[in-house]
């Protein structure tokens, strides 16, 4: 039967349904559209819900798609022989599972095509349909400019993090009056001095991950964006919750009190405050490099920070890479750890943190690789998740994780230094052109103004010219009507002048 399916003629095909009891209206499909034992090889989960099969009523549909669904697993070497079927490929996807599932590649489905949910067979592979959906979006433009926008996006919500961090430092609760509050994590676990600058030092190889994965990856524009959209939008968040309640300090451990600002002559006490805070923007908050703050306590900014770094690192890499995402969520946990070790924030700071940020990374994932889901709500996704909105509005699918080599990094760096180059010299030689039209055109309106007064003269010279001629014409008709008044006196000496040939002189006076 392996060997024999590919051979199938129409014929067979309709003996087979009509053997299997298949409804008479599947036969009938079947026969005008010719389908044989290589089409229904090649059946997938889509076609059972199109034309010509989309008015079938749930029985027949059922039926129908059982039956091919067992040819096709009765057959998958004659499927291997047409190129519908990879073994490997199919093994490696049912159990190459990232860990604890957060890449979001496998939660995605494809909304514009509408396939069913009940034909997808996740848990046996034998039973998985051979048709293996493209998620991948199908343009992926980098668009530098949006990129551009989210780096500032971030850049202002950090400083106006730090300038509420000044803030609510300022007006944090006396530790004589509020002493810490009870927690289960901190009144369990002693104080150990140095664990937050270790934890510092785990976010920071997280992001020398991270940069290293950005680096090498295609779509380094795309998944930049996106992680600054997120984090501009949770520290966004961080700066609400720590001006609307201001918990007590965490540990007597903590040198925490309300500044004091005495009167100076260089500085207001605003003009400090915000110096303290490009203080804080520029240190990055972190201990490390000499920022101390107090009072900024829900929710944790570091685990903020740990917990984006392990999830983009984890989406964006391959999940063969699982040894990496192993030490990544490592490196996530203990630096958790060693936050709540050094009795720097409330275990309710680091849950809220945890929780918020990973579910943002969620929501904003499966949104966006899921388009057609965020277009048939539109209006609400504008509303919810404006900058989802707006930077994800050419991405229409899952962005794939392709990487370059440094060759072909730096042939395309070398790309765009000469189409920067090009563009900047076009666009002298269009200023200098534009300076030469504008030129010309003040030329050649100079030129036209003196064209018509020129024309005008002339005109006027024509028009004294004619006036002159009628002059002469007018004058010409005196002197003959003068003439002839004294022909007609019979006294006149003139008619006597007539008798004899007037003389040169007379000639001349007339």
């Amino acid at each position: 039967m392996e060997s024999d399916i590919i051979n199938w003629t129409n014929k067979e095909v309709l003996e087979l349904l009509q053997k299997d009891n298949i409804s008479s209206c599947v036969i009938d499909i079947c026969r005008y559209n010719d389908i044989d034992g290589k089409c229904l090889l090649s059946f997938v989960d889509r076609d059972f819900y199109e034309c010509p099969f989309e008015k079938l009523r749930l029985g027949e549909r059922k039926r129908f798609i059982l039956l091919v669904k067992k040819l096709q697993k009765n057959n998958r070497m004659a499927m291997c022989e047409l190129g519908l079927y990879d073994e490997q490929l199919l093994a490696s996807a049912s159990t190459n599972i990232n860990f604890l599932g957060t890449n979001l590649s496998h939660l995605s489905y494809n909304l514009r095509n509408k396939v069913p949910t009940d034909l997808v067979y996740e848990r046996n592979p034998d039973c998985m349909s051979s048709f293996t959906p493209d998620f991948k979006a199908s343009k992926l433009k980098p668009e530098v400019w949006k990129t551009a926008i989210a780096l500032g996006y971030v850049f202002l919500v950090t400083w106006v993090t730090a300038v509420v961090m000044v803030i609510v430092h300022d007006k944090v609760p006396d530790m004589k009056k509020y002493p810490p509050l009870p927690d289960l994590f901190l009144d369990n676990v002693p104080h150990i001095p140095w664990a937050f600058d270790m934890c510092e030092i785990t976010g920071s190889l997280l992001m020398a991950i991270w940069l290293v994965v950005l680096f090498f990856h295609k779509h380094r524009f795309i998944i930049l964006r996106r992680f600054f959209a997120l984090a501009g939008t949770v520290f966004l968040l961080r700066c609400f919750t720590m001006l609307i309640t201001s918990l007590s300090v965490p540990g007597s451990h903590l040198k925490c009190e309300p500044r004091s600002y005495p009167p100076a002559d260089d500085l207001t006490v605003w003009g400090r405050r915000l110096r303290q805070a490009y203080d804080i923007w520029s240190g990055a908050g972190m201990s490390v490099r000499g920022v101390r703050t107090c009072g900024d306590y829900m929710f944790s900014g570091h685990t903020v920070a740990l917990t984006l770094l392990n999830f983009f690192i984890t989406e964006y890499t391959s999940r063969n890479l699982y040894l990496l995402h192993i030490l990544t969520w490592v490196m996530n946990m203990f630096g958790i750890f060693f936050i709540l070790a050094a009795h720097e924030h409330y275990s309710i700071d680091v849950f809220i943190a945890f929780y918020i940020t990973s579910r943002l990374f969620l929501y904003y994932h499966t949104l966006s690789n899921n388009q057609a889901l965020m277009q048939n709500d539109s209006s609400r996704t504008r509303i919810w998740f404006p900058l989802l909105s707006f930077f994800e509005s050419e991405v229409d699918g899952i962005v794939p994780n392709e990487y370059e080599g440094p060759v072909t990094i730096m042939n395309n760096l070398r790309h765009w230094c000469v189409q920067l180059l090009v563009d900047v010299k076009q666009s002298s030689v269009a200023k200098i052109a534009g300076i030469k039209l504008q030129e010309g055109a003040a030329m050649g309106e100079y030129s036209v103004v003196k064209l018509v007064g020129g024309i005008k003269r002339n005109l006027s010279l024509v028009e004294e010219y004619k006036n002159t001629q009628q002059g002469l014409v007018t004058l010409d008709k005196n002197i003959q009507a003068g003439l002839l008044d004294d022909s007609l006196d019979p006294h006149s000496d003139s008619l006597k002048d007539f008798k004899s040939p007037p003389s040169p002189n007379y000639k001349k006076s007339i």
